[in-house]
């Protein structure tokens, strides 16, 4: 016999597994239009909120190591979307500033949260409910671990 402890169903990572997956591949075609991935959205995010943010910065906002972002900020770069630039105060340091094509961006993407809650069969209060109680989840998740 199996201990319900260890029945998938049970298991809080699965839920989040399978929802982040599915979220993620709700966004796909929206941002296929864009000519953009998941991953280059969320640092696009970043940057039309604040431009000209380092390295480190969006690795620690996006949870990404050096070695999952710096492939994908070259992608960005060859898309033509964004530029680094070394900080002149310390040449370690590297500045990813949107270029004019990923400014533009800007303007295209901002019917992608819209789009996205056209394909969600869920009321904006719950959805606002369920968001809030994820951001506490990883706040208490960010602090006892270091991922």
């Amino acid at each position: 016999m199996i201990a319900k402890e260890l029945f998938l169903e049970n298991q809080i990572c699965f839920p989040l597994y399978a929802c982040s997956r599915a979220v993620t591949s709700l966004y796909r075609p929206i941002l296929e239009e864009l000519g953009i991935t998941y991953p280059q959205y969320l640092v696009l995010l970043i940057l039309w909120k604040e431009d000209g943010r380092n390295v480190k910065e969006i690795g620690k906002k996006l949870y990404l190591d050096s070695g999952t972002l710096t492939p994908l900020l070259k992608r960005l770069e060859e898309s033509e979307l964004v530029h680094r630039k070394r900080s002149s105060e310390d040449e370690r340091s590297v500045q990813i500033f949107l270029s004019s094509k990923g400014k533009k961006l800007k303007e295209k993407a901002i019917c992608v949260p819209d789009k996205l809650m056209e394909n969600l069969d869920i009321d904006k209060k719950s959805l606002t409910d369920l968001k809030n109680d994820l951001d506490r989840l990883l706040k208490i998740l960010s602090e006892r671990s270091d991922f």
